[in-house]
């Protein structure tokens, strides 16, 4: 079965860390772009980072210097590091494999307080 199982999110204040996971399955993990997408209330889902699977990172403008992405290839797991934290990072964060028409994590809820 093909799946994305996001974990790690949560509430922290601003300023803090949070780290992400999202565990898939080895069928679509294998060779293929991961990235972490979020959406907030009442705004259309956007592009965090992404990650080739040789280890090419890509990142949204507004988490450059605070995010990192990263993919462990033997355990098809793809992270998100997450640090200075702001309010507007307050989103669900989404698990996304670029693997033929797209596949979807269930996502996970991120609140920054201030």
């Amino acid at each position: 079965q093909v799946q994305l199982v996001e974990s790690g999110g949560g509430l922290v204040q601003a300023g803090g860390s949070l780290r992400l996971s999202c565990a898939a399955s080895r069928i679509i993990f294998s060779g293929n772009t991961m990235g972490w997408y979020r959406q907030a209330p009442g705004k259309q889902r956007e592009l965090v980072a992404s990650i080739t699977s040789g280890g090419s990172a890509n990142y949204a403008d507004s988490v450059k210097g605070r995010f990192t992405i990263a993919r462990d290839n033997a355990k098809n797991t793809v992270y998100l590091q997450m640090n200075s934290l702001k309010p507007e990072d307050t989103a669900v964060y989404f698990c996304h494999c670029q693997y033929g028409r797209g596949y979807w994590g269930q996502g996970t809820q991120v609140t920054v307080s201030s």
